[in-house]
């Protein structure tokens, strides 16, 4: 099945979350595949830097500096378009592996409104616009943590356990209309942020996580990934997709060369 190309009145991607990591490499490949990429996040020097790279590249980009958890600022970013084609809601992370017993609330609380109310600001703002674009694909990344639990780490699975059941219901509420919704769960990625962040800026600590494993996933693949889904047929919606390392069996169970 070839990718099909956006439609003119679809051309526009919207990305969380698109300072660095999966959210960067998920605007250069949309780029790649001939949409115009609106990139979001907080640092604005990243996302501008981005979108330079991108349009020096013959593409389309335009950066905007948006803090998804500020739902005014999500209102008044949403005033800019009348049509857009994709969001992908990217934004997100982890922070901590405490066990429930000693884990920070701040940062449970902090992660929910990252993971999810940020997702339900920019989807709920957006939705009118993706729907008037008579194609529209709204694009949720979240996890496999949202789909099973581990040790350590339930402020980030339950954040992403209501971001995935957030995506199913979003999904049942609005079909028949033209808009898509798709759900990408990857597993253990390894990118210059996401353990070094949830760990404080613990450099021993984020490398643990990926000791001995040869191959993790990589930013490039979990975008390739997102592009595949996206540009497929209209009427072909991915409901959710899981992809992980060959060496990760579960979230509990890796294969490490050590």
């Amino acid at each position: 099945m070839t990718a099909a190309a956006p439609a003119v009145a679809s051309r526009i991607a919207v990305i969380t979350g698109a300072s660095s990591g999966i959210g960067a490499a998920t605007a250069r490949q949309l780029a790649a595949a001939g949409y115009r990429v609106v990139l979001t996040a907080r640092r604005k020097d990243r996302i501008e830097a981005l979108a330079a790279e991108i349009n020096d590249a013959g593409h389309e980009a335009a950066a905007y500096a948006l803090d998804i958890t500020d739902r005014a600022a999500v209102d008044e970013f949403a005033t800019a378009f009348k049509t857009i084609g994709v969001l992908v809601n990217n934004a997100g992370g982890a922070l901590g592996a405490d066990p429930v017993a000693t884990g920070d609330p701040a940062q449970w609380r902090q992660m929910y409104e990252t993971n999810v109310i940020g997702t339900l600001n920019v989807t709920q703002a957006l939705l009118p616009a993706l729907t008037a674009s008579g194609d529209g694909t709204v694009v949720v990344l979240s996890s496999t943590a949202g789909l099973s639990t581990y040790e350590g780490g339930a402020g980030y699975v339950a954040a992403k356990h209501a971001e995935h059941v957030l995506t199913e219901t979003l999904r049942l509420e609005i079909v028949g209309t033209p808009v898509r919704v798709i759900e990408v769960a990857p597993g253990m990625v390894k990118t210059e942020e996401f353990a070094l962040t949830r760990f404080g800026g613990d450099t021993e600590k984020a490398e643990k996580v990926y000791a001995g494993v040869a191959e993790p996933l990589s930013a490039d693949d979990v975008a390739d990934t997102i592009t595949w889904a996206v540009t497929r047929p209209s009427h072909v919606n991915i409901d959710l997709l899981v992809v992980r390392p060959r060496a990760q069996a579960s979230n509990t169970k890796v294969h490490r060369e050590l």
